[in-house]
């Protein structure tokens, strides 16, 4: 990929894209986890999630062309024509359902090109509660609209993985889970979850959940056939995270890179990683400052620019400017780069999917 296409990139997810034809490609993630109010978009063989819904989309100057026969649309900016770019497609696992009549688009999703992603347990213990929830989540948003199940159980996941596998030739797998409780804050239900998909498909598979409160679950996570872990700051400083997400901020930075320790010595250098939203308030001063301790522990800080998502308490936070995120993701590029740490060499995940954020585009 090019520099202007990196740039680009970097403009489309701080900006948003508006659309000539709203039914282009999959349709727009609302709700729940992970990169919602966005739409998949191919962009020099690279596919990445552009928001689409959001209020700042709206105003944003690029819009796209209603595809072509090829499937082909056309980018312009302030009307001036300055790439193309195309939409996967609807994958045909969507097609299918459970012998209980559960869609298997309500059991996991297709991310970007190629990855598959559920969110095992759609709820968290401090959601009900906006004096302890994170300001930017909307993890039962798509649980209310009848887009997805409270809980997936192990064998739904593993008969929709095969299938993914089988028709759509998934690559990698997310499996994350909202909060439900403050010991182990997840592992067990992401134990039982991937030995379950590692039984009837042989599939990379990204666990997430924050750190559990006994370093012994890394190992047992591993066993269960986890190959790589993210445990998500999405702030880097104590008062940003206080703000933006006070429950979570009980579990303190300090336990965070303890737990990063313990996490690298288990599935090793490069296969941890964690999610930073840049736009929250940190500067980014201190996004990289945080950034250069964690590659120093051989830990992969996957850092996208924060979208509002519609419903939350945060919908009208602005999206950070584009010079903002290039300010982070270029030095970034390069420390990773003389670090030796490539998304691109990771088992399975976000850092690896890299659709949320143009850094991969700068680790070149």
């Amino acid at each position: 990929m090019n520099r202007a296409e990196a740039q680009l990139i970097t403009e489309l997810q701080s900006l948003g894209l508006r659309l000539e034809d709203a039914e282009s490609g999959l349709a727009v993630r609302r709700g729940g986890a992970g990169p919602s109010d966005h739409k998949a978009v191919t962009i020099g063989g690279k596919t990445v999630m552009v928001p689409i819904t959001i209020a700042g989309a709206a105003k944003s100057p690029f819009t796209a062309s209603a595809p072509d026969e090829q499937g082909i649309s056309i980018v312009r900016r302030d009307g001036r024509a300055i790439d193309s770019i195309a939409f996967p497609r609807q994958p045909r696992f969507y097609g299918l359902q459970t012998s209980e009549g559960v869609p298997y688009s309500h059991i996991a999703t297709l991310h970007a090109a190629d990855v598959l992603a559920t969110t095992v347990l759609q709820s968290c213990i401090r959601y009900g509660n906006r004096k302890k929830s994170c300001q930017f989540c909307a993890i039962e948003q798509s649980l209310k609209a009848g887009k997805t199940i409270l809980r997936k159980t192990p064998e739904q996941l593993a008969e929709v993985a095969r299938a993914a596998v089988a028709l759509d030739g998934v690559k990698h797998m997310v499996i994350t889970t909202g909060t439900p409780n403050l010991s182990d804050r997840g592992a067990a239900i992401l134990c039982e979850s991937a030995r379950a998909v590692k039984a009837a498909v042989d599939l990379p598979i990204q666990g997430q959940c924050e750190p559990p409160d006994d370093d012994i679950w890394f190992g047992r996570m591993k066993e269960a056939g986890i190959d790589s872990l993210g445990m998500h700051l999405e702030a880097v400083t104590p008062e940003v995270r206080a703000r933006i997400m006070p429950g979570k901020a009980s579990v303190p930075l300090e336990r965070y890179m303890d737990a990063f320790d313990a996490a690298v010595a288990v599935f090793g250098r490069g296969e941890v990683s964690t999610y930073i939203l840049a736009g929250l308030g940190d500067s980014a001063e201190a996004i990289l400052s945080v950034c250069e301790q964690l590659i120093g522990k051989g830990v992969y800080p996957f850092v996208v620019p924060f979208i509002p998502i519609t419903g939350t308490p945060l919908a009208g936070h602005p999206s950070p400017d584009p010079r903002f995120m290039q300010s982070i993701l270029q030095p970034l590029g390069a420390m990773l780069k003389q670090a030796g740490l490539r998304s691109a060499d990771m088992k399975a995940g976000c850092a690896k999917c890299g659709a949320c954020s143009a850094l991969s585009s700068y680790e070149a």
